[in-house]
């Protein structure tokens, strides 16, 4: 099996295919630079988010830039940085604990101790106090989030600081509290019914006007907000356990960042899509009349995964049509369209537990990362799996996380040396810590 790294050449992901957009030309939207190496960044970061970025990503301004690490990581051969990595690994034994995402690069999950989504990989973070050091091979809002649920005597590394991630930087602070003001002046700061009295809940407690609901893909300081305006951090996982959670406490969710995954969970909850008025940001009142907000019960954030937002309905029709029965699998972050046209939708897990499931012999066509997708058609052989986008575009922040990276802090960890610490600020990380463990303790539906 092949990662994105060695597979930039192919850009048709499935045979047949129509020939694929080149990146960086009208027909795609895949930055030209992908297959550049990922220490080839200007910094600071001016312009997009450098190699694998999607055109429509917009680095935000003092977003951070990796300084150049030593000469011999960028020279070595991937079997170098193999063997400078298990044998620094070996070295430092259970000092250290390695956490990868579903979508980071197969020569980085070689490594990874434990691979999941954002929900199983915060639960682990929580659950290895015994690490002097857990090494997060994701992007920056899951260390912040692994830095708030370990221990203070931890050390939270990232091994390339610029791995961030666009959605997350559509909702800064500034922003969601120039929101949430504008909502409590028009809303008021409880529920009531259409006389003016305020509800309560079974306790008798009033109910909160807007429950605030921040996905894991957002920084510190918005999960701080939501800890300490009543609201929580939810997960692809578990977004419909805690919208649950948000309505048993107020009559209304502003949800944020990500406009997609709040607008399909609602939806399959039975919210009508009248009652989710989308919130834009530069404009007063999100761009909605008081009435629209009033009779809302989500408010969508103007935010959006540039990955998943590539997916299509035209690409179902086209992978039903090659492969008559296929079954078609999508993240939530997609579009409301792709999500409806799917046979199911759900977290990164979920897509890995239908594969697993399936009788052999299957055709799958999914909606999700192409890295991911790369890894399950190699581990299920017994199926046929593509993906829907036949134009590969990784996640290009998390591409950022290269083995020369993962090599360099393992062998400064070996040298008594701490790089690339994330430090979430204690009085950042006491609130958000209470929107976080109320994420944790709304376990996902089987």
């Amino acid at each position: 099996m092949t990662s994105v790294a060695t597979r930039l050449t192919l850009l048709s992901s499935r045979p047949g295919d129509r020939a694929a957009a080149q990146p960086g030309t009208s027909g795609g939207s895949c930055s030209a630079a992908l297959a550049e190496q990922p220490w080839d960044f200007p910094a600071p970061l001016t312009e997009g988010y450098g190699p694998g970025a999607s055109q429509h990503d917009v680095v935000p301004p003092g977003s951070p830039a990796q300084p150049a690490i030593p000469q011999r990581y960028r020279d070595a051969s991937p079997g170098e940085l193999d063997a400078m990595i298990s044998t620094a690994k070996q070295t430092l034994g259970n000092r250290v604990v390695v956490m990868g995402h579903f979508y980071q690069r197969d020569e980085i999950v070689a490594h990874a101790d434990f691979i999941g989504d954002s929900f199983q990989l915060a639960q682990q973070a929580k659950a290895h106090p015994e690490a002097e050091a857990i090494v997060f091979c994701g992007v920056h809002f899951m260390a912040e989030t692994a830095d708030i649920l370990s221990t203070e005597q931890q050390a939270v590394i990232l091994p390339n600081p610029a791995a961030g991630c666009s959605m997350a930087d559509m909702a800064d602070e500034d922003s969601v509290e120039e929101c949430w003001a504008e909502l409590v002046d028009v809303l008021g700061p409880h529920a009531t019914d259409e006389h003016g009295t305020v509800l309560t809940d079974e306790r008798g407690e009033p109910l909160a006007s807007v429950v605030p609901v921040t996905y894991m893909n957002s920084s510190a300081a918005l999960k701080a907000f939501c800890g300490r305006h009543g609201g929580i951090v939810c997960t692809s996982s578990n977004a419909a356990t805690v919208l649950e959670w948000a309505f048993a406490r107020g009559q209304r969710v502003l949800f944020f960042p990500d406009q997609h995954l709040g607008r399909n969970t609602a939806k399959a909850m039975g919210v009508p899509l009248e009652q989710m008025p989308l919130w834009n940001p530069n404009r007063p009142l999100g761009g909605n009349s008081p009435a629209a907000l009033d009779d809302a019960r989500v408010i969508l954030w103007h935010g959006f995964c540039s990955v998943h937002r590539r997916f299509t309905v035209a690409q179902i029709e086209q992978a039903r049509a090659e492969h008559p029965g296929c079954t078609v699998v999508v993240h939530p972050e997609c579009p409301m369209e792709v999500v409806d046209a799917a046979d199911s939708a759900g977290s990164t897990d979920h897509i890995r537990k239908a594969v697993a499931a399936a009788e052999p012999g299957q055709t799958f066509a999914i909606g999700t990362e192409i890295n991911m997708v790369n890894r399950l058609a190699a581990e299920h052989p017994e199926h046929t799996i593509f993906c829907l986008d036949p134009v590969i575009c990784p996640c290009s922040t998390m591409y950022r996380i290269h083995p020369g990276y993962l090599a360099w802090v393992l062998e400064e960890l070996v040298a008594g040396r701490v790089v690339n610490r994330v430090s979430v600020a204690p009085e950042v990380a006491a609130e958000a810590s209470v929107a976080l463990e109320r994420m944790l303790a709304a376990v996902p539906r089987a």
